[in-house]
């Protein structure tokens, strides 16, 4: 491919980009959940395995559900954000290697003889890294993003992935954010404090 984005999509993606708590009223469309996934999943994963499963939680009974889950500082924002991905990844994700790897049928079978950790690893992993590419795909866009981690795992696995081989990840709201209340950006390491050269 070879052709390099602009400067405008660089700063939607990631130099303007912010974790948004406040929303703006306007609703986000099942219709731009897909747009999103479609380029979503195209990233890349180990094996083509593609173990990401997402949840969009949106309606006031999902919500409900969902609320007794949160650590006290996330009830609000999430209560407020039009939708919230629960991302997750299947622990059987080997299922659909004949779809997924039609060029290697001993696929499946070569996931399925690898060990629980080894499972878990791999899926936890790259649902991990499809997780990251949809938030980019929200961002494309034009929607806005809230990732975070305090919630019970335990309890949203309960109540939203009982008789699943499905784990939850990490939770994502997702809408137009406000700027009201919003925090001064944070730094970031420079290239030589994370990076090294060998």
């Amino acid at each position: 491919m070879g052709h390099a984005v602009n400067d405008d999509a660089l700063d939607v993606l990631f130099r303007k980009a912010r974790s948004y708590r406040k929303w703006r009223p306007e609703p986000v469309t099942p219709q731009m959940l897909m747009a999103a996934y479609e380029l979503m999943r195209w990233g890349p994963t180990t094996n083509n395995t593609c173990p990401a499963r997402i949840l969009f939680v949106m309606s006031p009974a999902a919500k409900a559900r969902l609320k007794p889950h949160l650590n006290k500082g996330n009830v609000e924002q999430t209560m407020l954000a039009p939708a919230t991905a629960i991302f997750a990844y299947d622990l059987r994700f080997y299922d659909q290697m004949p779809k997924l790897n039609p060029t290697n049928p001993a696929a499946k079978e070569s996931w399925v003889q690898k060990s629980a950790a080894e499972i878990e690893e791999a899926a936890f992993r790259s649902g991990t890294l499809q997780a990251g590419y949809f938030m980019l795909a929200a961002r494309a866009i034009g929607l806005d993003c809230g990732p975070m981690s305090g919630f019970s795992n335990a309890g949203v696995d309960a109540e939203f992935f009982a008789g699943t081989t499905q784990k939850s990840n990490f939770l994502c709201n997702l809408g137009y954010g406000s700027d009201e209340g919003l925090r001064p950006r944070a730094p970031r390491l420079d290239f030589d404090e994370a990076c090294k050269i060998l």
